[in-house]
């Protein structure tokens, strides 16, 4: 990026909630861990180039200890000879008051990481007075991005709409190149020879942007593209409902509208901020026991048979000791009169969870190597089992923005207190309008992805799946209003069936040409937790593309995203 071509500001966001919970496994071991390792190595290759094109660089990648990593930043300036003001935020580490402010009793179970939200007044702060480099705690994805803009047009709290538009710019190139290109379904239109350029933010002083990227890394032409259709990717993604929360605005993401206004160039404009909510959303992360698993592969005939056989064996032999909870899974992967072997096999997974370390131990995977000359014929496991690892879950949390330290300490020492918004609302979630797809005429069963882009993740224990119409569809306006009348709950769970029992909510969203679907629950207490073969929902888009549906021909005609 410091080779590619200008910039004022680079940006990097080194948090999720699964990394907040390896980070606090980190810090069990070594009270001084606790931030993003990888960042210091990136910074060790580019912090003299910075400075010399006069970047400043802000990333979150403190993590649980932003004054541990502003520190041994300051470190690796000092070997390298250089110049560099190192400021950081903290204040969003609640676990010392998990108990006063009743997060302790969130859950159940251990608490091993409370961290608030914080906003982008901070960083701003920081940037104001100078500094060169600004590393954060859990501040939202999109604070990496919104500090900058504020510091350099001098924005207030009051300027919602322009607060909005970089939240939305923010969350745009939050994930590097899902912006670009990355995970998106309409890859074979793009050039994917070469590494994908990382997005840029070009952020106007009214708050609209152009989305962009280099066109090289200094050395090498990059790849990927810059379109309608891969930053709606990227708005889609990882979002609940058209109000887009932050803790300094919400962004209305029903009110903006998207040009592509030249190759690698899509405007985003006409964001609608309004005052942010009075309470800030608090990852929490437990200590939720112990799980082990095994994958075992099934061949030929008789596949529900030899599943049921070898999992009759495993439960018998962890009878006297049995884990909390044990979960069978069979994917039926086999073909008739499969011409590989691989088209023969199926899979069965179990995983097995308990609050002690034991049952799901050496007891467990005993189970399975015990029986492997006793069981169905062909019995084969993917790879030794292993001995079990402590996993996490996720819980969210929310409390008043007043109760959460918002602090910056600059690179002389100094600390200086953000206050929170002073005016705050609380975010009205408006009924979707209901409306009937129109009436195209004949319609044929097909794969919905061969009319419809898709793009998913996960937030906490839901699912989000953002459907869409490619920009460039000759028919868009029909296309968008069927889609948007068709999808609705009762659809969903028909075309997910795991999703069947779930509840589901769909936020149409037409100015991006579809709506978003979030499936309350398929991912359980949280990706560490979950049992799914994808426990970060990243595949369920591309899982309901290929479910058949019934599709207007006329919408058909010539098209495949």
């Amino acid at each position: 990026m410091l080779e590619g071509g200008e910039l004022d500001y680079l940006t990097g966001d080194y948090l999720a909630e699964l990394t907040m919970l390896i980070l606090g496994k980190d810090r069990m071991k070594d009270p001084e861990a606790g931030y993003a390792k990888t960042f210091l190595r990136q910074l060790q290759d580019g912090l003299a180039l910075a400075r010399e094109k006069g970047v400043k660089v802000v990333a979150n990648a403190g993590g649980l200890n932003p004054a541990g990593l502003a520190a041994r930043i300051r470190e690796l300036a000092q070997e390298q000879g250089i110049d560099v003001q190192v400021a950081h935020v903290e204040g969003d580490d609640l676990l010392p008051r998990a108990a006063e402010l009743g997060l302790s009793d969130v859950g159940g179970g251990s608490l091993l990481t409370a961290n608030a939200y914080l906003g982008a007044f901070g960083i701003a702060a920081a940037l104001d007075a100078g500094a060169d480099v600004v590393v954060t705690g859990r501040v939202t994805d999109a604070s990496v991005v919104m500090g900058p803009a504020i510091h350099a047009h001098g924005w207030g709290r009051d300027d919602l709409d322009a607060l909005a538009g970089a939240l939305v710019a923010g969350h745009v190139i939050e994930c590097g190149t899902q912006a670009t290109g990355g995970n998106f379904s309409g890859f074979r239109a793009l050039d994917t020879w070469r590494p994908l350029g990382f997005p840029v933010a070009e952020v106007d002083a009214d708050g609209s942007s152009v989305i962009t990227k280099h066109a090289s890394t200094g050395t090498t032409e990059t790849g990927g593209a810059v379109t309608v259709d891969t930053v709606t990717a990227q708005l889609l993604y990882e979002v609940q409902g058209p109000a887009y929360l932050n803790p300094d605005v919400v962004a209305h993401l029903d009110t903006l509208a998207l040009t592509q206004e030249g190759p690698d160039r899509v405007r985003i404009s006409g964001v609608r901020g309004t005052p942010p909510p009075a309470t800030t959303k608090v990852c929490l992360n437990l200590l939720g026991g112990f799980r082990n698993g095994v994958d075992l592969l099934l061949t030929g005939l008789d596949i529900e048979a030899k599943a049921a056989w070898v999992r009759r064996e495993v439960e018998a032999a962890l009878q006297d000791d049995p884990p909390d909870e044990l979960v069978w899974t069979l994917d039926r992967t086999d073909v008739y009169d499969p011409p590989t072997q691989a088209s023969a096999t199926s899979y069965l997974r179990c995983a097995a969870k308990s609050s002690r370390p034991e049952p799901v131990g050496r007891a467990f995977s005993d189970a399975f190597v015990n029986v492997a000359l006793a069981s169905y014929p062909g019995f084969t496991l993917t790879a030794p089992p292993g001995r079990g690892t402590p996993y996490g879950v996720y819980r969210p949390a929310y409390v008043p923005q007043s109760e959460v330290p918002h602090v910056v300490v600059h690179a002389d020492g100094r600390r200086e207190d953000v206050a929170p918004p002073a005016t705050t609302a609380d975010v009205a979630v408006e009924p979707a309008d209901v409306t009937a797809a129109p009436d195209l005429g004949a319609s044929q069963p097909r794969p919905l992805g061969e009319l419809v882009h898709a793009r998913s993740g996960d937030k906490g224990g839901d699912a989000n799946v953002g459907l869409w119409i490619p920009a460039d569809h000759p028919r868009r306006a029909d296309a968008v209003a069927w889609l948007v009348g068709i999808v609705n709950a009762g659809w969903v769970q028909g075309m997910l069936p795991e999703a069947a029992d779930l509840d589901v909510d769909v936020h149409p969203l037409p100015n991006l040409g579809g709506v978003n679907v979030v499936v309350h629950g398929l991912l359980g207490e949280g990706v560490s937790s979950s049992t799914r073969l994808d426990p970060q929902a990243k595949a369920v888009g591309e899982w309901l593309r290929a479910r058949v549906t019934a599709v207007p021909t006329r919408l058909l005609e010539g098209r495949r995203p």
